[in-house]
C-alpha cells in the first residue's frame, strides 16, 4: 500500500544549515525514490531555491503519483531494488542500492513490443561518491525498445531513475 515519503531532497549535505548531519543518498537516488515507493500524493521535500535552475527538477515534475501497473525487476531485500511503473502509455523505472555500488541489468521487455521509446535516464556520474559527492548527477536520454536491455551503474548509496516516452 501507498506511504507517506518525503524524497527529493537536492542538498543533501546540509553545508549551509547542519554540516554533522546529511542525507545518506546520492541525488539520483533521492529522483528513484518517487518510482520506488508509492505515494499518491508526493511532494519536493527541499527548499525551492535548491530546485531553480536544476535540470534534474524535470523528472520531479514529469514523475506521475498514481499507476496502471507495477513491476519489481530485481531486488534484495535491505541492499537494492528495481521498480517499473506505468501510467497511460509512459513508464517510470527507479533503482536505488545500499551502501555498496553495483552494477544492475535490467531488461525493457515490459515495453510494448510494437512501440520506440525515449529514455530520459537520469543517474550517478562516475564521479559521484555518496561521501564526497553525492550530488554529482548525470542526464541522458537515448531510444530503446522492448528488446534492449540498459545497464544501470549505481554509486555507493546511489540510483537511477528513468522516464519512459512512447515515441509517434
Amino acid at each position: 500500500g501507498p506511504m507517506d515519503f518525503t524524497p527529493g531532497i537536492f542538498d543533501l549535505t546540509f553545508d549551509r544549515y547542519r554540516k554533522e548531519q546529511r542525507v545518506n543518498t546520492t541525488l539520483a537516488q533521492q529522483l528513484a525514490l518517487y518510482v520506488v515507493f508509492y505515494s499518491p500524493m508526493q511532494m519536493a521535500a527541499d527548499l525551492i531555491e535548491n530546485y531553480r535552475n536544476h535540470p534534474a527538477f524535470k523528472f520531479i515534475r514529469d514523475v506521475k503519483v498514481t499507476w496502471d501497473t507495477t513491476i519489481v525487476l530485481n531486488g534484495h531485500p535491505g541492499d537494492y531494488l528495481t521498480i517499473a511503473r506505468r501510467s497511460g502509455e509512459e513508464w517510470f523505472v527507479g533503482s536505488i542500492t545500499d551502501e555498496e555500488a553495483r552494477e544492475i541489468v535490467i531488461s525493457l521487455n515490459f515495453l510494448d513490443a510494437n512501440k520506440t521509446y525515449l529514455a530520459e535516464i537520469y543517474a550517478d556520474a562516475p564521479e559521484t561518491n555518496l561521501q564526497t559527492a553525492p550530488e554529482k548527477y548525470e542526464i541522458r536520454t537515448t531510444k530503446v525498445k522492448a528488446a534492449d536491455t540498459l545497464t544501470m551503474k549505481l554509486c555507493n548509496g546511489g540510483g537511477q531513475a528513468i522516464h519512459l516516452i512512447p515515441l509517434q
